[in-house]
């Protein structure tokens, strides 16, 4: 099972819509963690699970977004609300909360992976206006025999190998 997340991506709209696209053959579905700064029904963003972000300001983006994938339980957010920026503490919190083994937050435009307390917190970082890295990024979070990895790719599609992570939830 393969999943692309990405965040922040402030108003683009082929940037968007081309990642989808470039890996449409190889993932089971797609993630974007806030501020995309388009309408909810923006064509560009069909298909994505979805949440809003301190700059979305359609509603009908949910807050927070819960999905299950191969038994894996997923939780979406975008972060400004859990102070991301400071400490993952209130995420780690809601985490706990809502039994989550894989959570996916932006907002900071910091590329990261975390394993905290067996769970696997993932920052796709942005891909207009990224922060601590020279490009924009995303990732894809691939499952596979209870091993959960997560690999960074820039725009291009080259890979970051640095921050990949792995986690097994055996």
């Amino acid at each position: 099972m393969k999943l692309l997340i990405t965040s922040d991506s402030h108003g683009l709209t082929s940037e968007v819509a081309l990642l989808k696209q470039r890996h449409e053959e190889e993932v089971i579905g797609s993630i974007h963690c806030g501020d995309s700064e388009l309408p909810f029904d923006a064509p560009e963003m069909a298909g994505y699970y979805r949440v809003a972000g301190n700059c979305d300001f359609d509603r009908a983006y949910p807050e927070v977004e819960q999905l299950t994938v191969d038994d894996l339980p997923i939780l979406i957010t975008h972060g400004h609300l859990y102070g991301v920026k400071a400490s993952l503490r209130s995420l780690e919190q809601l985490a706990m909360e809502k039994d989550a083994k894989i959570v996916c937050y932006g907002h900071s435009h910091v590329a990261r992976a975390d394993v905290i307390n067996g769970r696997l917190y993932i920052n796709p970082g942005s891909i207009r206006l990224p922060k601590q890295s020279p490009h924009p990024t995303y990732c894809m979070l691939s499952y596979e025999d209870k091993i959960a990895t997560v690999r960074f790719h820039t725009m291009d599609g080259k890979e970051v190998q640095e921050l990949e992570k792995s986690v097994s939830f055996s």
